[in-house]
């Protein structure tokens, strides 16, 4: 049974899962809701986005000793290769559930990372314009 959700829940979802993964950053990018929200916009099941960020998580994560490591992943459009693949390709619940397994320790991982960071620093209103005359009150 599939639930409806409104764009902006799909759009937490989509952003709170890709934070879980690792390489990922702490923090999404305005660029990165846009995304998310295109994605809500295309339609692409919030499944097909899962099975996506398992299959790309572990690609990234899980290296054999003779490949390089790979750099962070800076954006949520790395995943886009992986979204398009899992689209076209029917895969079996088994093979993405034995994928997460794997993966499960790196997101464990990261989630403590994410739990360590500092929250972000909330920014008046005034501050976020430098030319306003009333930043200093």
């Amino acid at each position: 049974m599939t639930t409806l959700c409104t764009r902006q829940r799909y759009v937490d979802a989509v952003i709170r899962n890709y934070l879980r993964l690792p390489g990922t950053p702490l923090r999404a990018s305005r660029r990165d809701r846009q995304l998310a929200a295109a994605l809500f916009d295309r339609g692409v099941p919030l499944e097909v986005l899962w099975a996506a960020f398992v299959m790309a998580g572990v690609r990234w994560a899980i290296r054999s000793p003779q490949q390089r490591k790979l750099g962070p992943i800076r954006t949520l459009y790395y995943f886009l290769p992986a979204i398009d693949e899992v689209l076209r390709t029917d895969l079996e619940d088994g093979y993405i559930n034995y994928l997460a397994a794997k993966l499960q320790p790196f997101v464990k991982e990261k989630e403590a990372s994410l739990a360590a960071a500092p929250p972000p620093e909330p920014v008046s209103a005034l501050a976020a314009y430098p030319w306003s005359k009333n930043r200093d009150s």
